[in-house]
């Protein structure tokens, strides 16, 4: 290979640039961790680069801030509700997203493109201007002219709360990414299927479904890393004041700042603790991440 025809990204200069920017990404992140081994009056004491210079860092890890923080009170149940909260907020959406996707893909109705116009748009909408109109909906219901469209609910403080408000905000996004996902697989299998017969059902649970596991797959991930890392939306519908609706993010700030005040050994230990789930989601899904991510710009 010449060098005229080498790859931008084989050129020495590029790959000297890549680390730089790899290495400037690790190196806070590198500190993060071995914070999180530290005492409290180490951290306060010196920096973890300086302990790390003289050597004194290796003496000072500890477990001790892991267990402090995972043997917390109640921070089992936390686990659990973030899983609550996370796991029907993540199916939901996609399995209503796959439908309206398919819809958009393959059948032909008045108003798709105009529909699908409104779709796209609801995702510019900021997520914290939505949080009050919902807590509203959710207690008081809706009225149109004076008629009683959604009545009133009582549903703040609720998981189902949170259901409805994740499903919401990742609903449009779930459909966009479906819909370009499903544009692209081949349309000779699909118009073979219908040649045959086959109702929009049928095509959809034994064609379009299977051939679309790794979009479904990748869009999940990130609807999970999202709900499960998810701080405002859990504090905003389940609140901060009853234990028991605690989700893991919310319990492991009280714990580091509310409980044991300026604790920064604690929060750091806490987040790594928080990182554990998402994670194995992640490496569990990378293959199928990867390919849902490339597959919607590879048509077929």
């Amino acid at each position: 290979m010449t060098r005229d025809s080498q790859k931008w990204y084989d050129k020495p200069v590029s790959k000297l640039i890549l680390i730089t920017i790899a290495l400037t990404w690790i190196f806070p992140i590198f500190g993060f961790v071995l914070s999180s081994f530290r005492p409290g009056e180490s951290i306060k004491r010196t920096t973890w680069w300086d302990a790390l210079f003289t050597g004194e860092i290796w003496s000072e890890l500890t477990l001790q801030n892991y267990s402090e923080i995972f043997f917390a009170d109640g921070l089992d149940r936390s686990f659990y509700n973030s899983f609550v909260v996370t796991i029907p907020s993540t199916i939901i959406p996609i399995t209503i997203a796959a439908f309206a996707a398919y819809a958009f893909a393959f059948m032909e109705f008045k108003g798709k493109n105009v529909l699908f116009l409104f779709v796209v748009a609801s995702m510019i909408i900021p997520l914290q201007m939505s949080l009050v109109p919902l807590l509203q909906l959710f207690k008081s219901g809706a009225e149109v002219f004076g008629v009683t469209v959604i009545p009133a609910l009582d549903l703040n403080g609720t998981f189902v709360a949170t259901w409805f408000a994740h499903t919401g905000f990742g609903l449009p996004l779930a459909t966009f990414l479906l819909r370009d996902f499903m544009m692209g697989l081949p349309k000779s299998v699909i118009e073979s299927a219908k040649i045959d017969g086959a109702s929009n059902f049928t095509t959809f649970f034994k064609l379009v479904l299977p051939l679309s596991v790794a979009g479904i797959a990748a869009f999940g991930t990130f609807q999970f890393l999202w709900v499960y890392n998810d701080f405002l939306v859990a504090n905003v519908f389940l609140g901060i004041y009853r234990p028991e609706n605690l989700v893991v993010t919310s319990h492991v700030s009280q714990l580091a700042v509310g409980q044991f005040g300026e604790a920064w050994h604690l929060r750091t230990s806490g987040a790594i603790i928080s990182m554990i789930v998402p994670l194995i989601v992640f490496f569990s899904l990378q293959r199928f991440f990867i390919r849902g991510l490339i597959g919607g710009a590879v048509k077929g």
